[in-house]
């Protein structure tokens, strides 16, 4: 008998995803079979994104509370039934930042996570938010885990974990995206360069399938300044992630980051991460 259709993944921060379908988002979306697709920094109602996707989506979506910025969602060919997105302490404002769903495929379940991890900005409250969500993932990735086997964490999560994951590292080690206190949360969460059980078990146990893909090599990367020719030049970071339990990692049989073939075919700054699991 011929295999089952693998469950095709995808994510990307859209950067308004009004703006997005009209530079040619729909026209990605059609061609590309996805089964689950997460979105980040949404910038739309509920109504538009259901407007856009069609009646054929099941759409969750949990917009920021201020109107206009972040807003994560996911939409699926199937429905969720369980959802949750409440993140960190009572009075820490995750709104539009974290939304976790669960889907059945076949007799198994599947727990997805859109994440939208803040920006930042050193020197700033910006920053301060920024550590907050992260220590805010370090406590919640365990009881994923342990909710489901099945589990992964997908967006732009914000920092380039080590120099293979920026063109121009050494330029950035005291910005917002490269610091060593940011990456210090990844060596938590996937171990550090180096350890034993690297990307491989270490840290809180969770799977890079970006690097354990790639292998050791720079890049490939996800997202490209606006300015001057860095798309160009490939002078890009690595800073949209599929991270799984490694029973999940264990199904992957494709992952591939869309890149647009050249600048004016773009349709968002990020480019999508597509993942098949065979599950």
């Amino acid at each position: 008998m011929p295999s089952a259709k693998p469950l095709r993944l995808a994510s990307v921060n859209v950067n308004g995803v009004r703006a997005a379908f009209r530079k040619g988002m729909g026209e990605w979306l059609t061609g590309r079979d996805v089964d689950i697709l997460a979105l980040q920094e949404v910038r739309a109602s509920t109504e538009d994104l259901q407007g856009l996707l069609g009646d054929e989506w099941d759409i969750l979506h949990d917009p920021a509370t201020a109107k206009g910025r972040a807003g994560v969602a996911i939409a699926s060919r199937r429905r969720a039934h369980i959802h949750r997105v409440e993140l960190g302490a009572a009075d820490f404002d995750t709104a539009g930042r974290w939304l976790e769903a669960d889907y059945e495929v076949g007799d198994r379940v599947i727990t997805v996570v859109s994440a939208y991890v803040h920006s930042g900005e050193v020197g700033t409250p910006k920053q301060v938010e920024k550590y907050k969500f992260l220590d805010a993932m370090v406590e919640r990735l365990p009881k994923l885990a342990e909710h489901s086997e099945l589990a992964v964490v997908v967006g732009d999560l914000n920092v380039g974990h080590r120099t293979l994951d920026i063109k121009n590292w050494k330029g950035n080690v005291k910005r917002a995206g490269f610091l060593p206190e940011e990456r210090a949360y990844f060596d938590r969460f996937l171990g550090a360069e180096g350890d034993e059980g690297y990307n491989a078990g270490a840290g809180l146990g969770w799977v890079d399938l970006g690097r354990r893909d790639a292998g050791e090599v720079p890049g490939p990367y996800t997202w490209w300044s606006q300015r001057g020719k860095a798309f160009d030049t490939d002078t890009g970071w690595r800073i949209d992630y599929q991270l799984a339990t490694p029973a999940l990692a264990e199904t992957m049989q494709r992952y591939t980051i869309d890149r647009a073939a050249a600048y004016d075919e773009r349709w968002s700054d990020h480019a999508p991460v597509v993942v098949d699991y065979a599950i």
